[in-house]
């Protein structure tokens, strides 16, 4: 298929079942993220992948990093939050290795690695893999951060959720390219 037509038929898949993908169709995913744009040649994108009991580990990482921000917490809310991970069989969390007082700007490298993370889509999307791309509070919690092992400089960009889509989604609604340009007019 062409890359144009993968694009345009690319959805979200927020309801994922089934077996995780391969090792095959991760290490497939991850070498279209190594592919992607690279300012200076920082390859600031590292994927931690969370799969099986690992997701019950990373439940309890979010629930407690909630619990820093709530104390008081419903017996509901704590059963929400544990079982955000559940919600896929794999989930690649793509984060930006920051190199900071680099002549690349830290927005350059979270960029570049929001767009390793679009070709993973991308390439998911090829293979008939439902994929998620998520953010949420999560993303940007610090105590979760240090419960990965990452530095507080170091981005998480998302939690790129993997498996088997339960339903089609929904056909976008139509867009016009004009709606989203603006020409430059020429100076003379």
């Amino acid at each position: 298929m062409a890359v144009l037509e993968i694009m345009k038929k690319r959805r979200s898949r927020p309801k994922l079942a089934g077996a995780a993908p391969s090792r095959q169709t991760v290490n497939a995913l991850l070498e279209a993220a190594i592919s992607a744009p690279d300012h200076g040649r920082l390859r600031p994108w590292q994927f931690i992948e969370v799969r099986d009991d690992a997701r019950l580990q990373l439940g309890e990482i979010f629930l407690n990093a909630e619990k820093q921000d709530d104390a008081e917490l419903t017996d509901a809310r704590e059963a929400k939050i544990r079982s955000m991970p559940m919600r896929a069989p794999l989930i690649l969390i793509a984060v930006a290795k920051v190199v900071l007082e680099h002549k690349v700007p830290v927005i350059e490298q979270v960029v570049c690695t929001g767009a390793a993370v679009q070709n993973m889509l991308l390439v998911a999307q090829e293979l008939g893999v439902g994929a998620m791309w998520r953010t949420g509070a999560m993303a940007y919690n610090p105590h979760v951060k240090t419960s990965l092992g990452l530095k507080p400089e170091d981005e998480i960009v998302g939690y790129l959720y993997l498996g088997e889509a339960q339903f089609e989604p929904k056909d976008r609604e139509p867009l016009s390219v004009d709606d989203f340009l603006t020409v430059l007019p020429s100076i003379t």
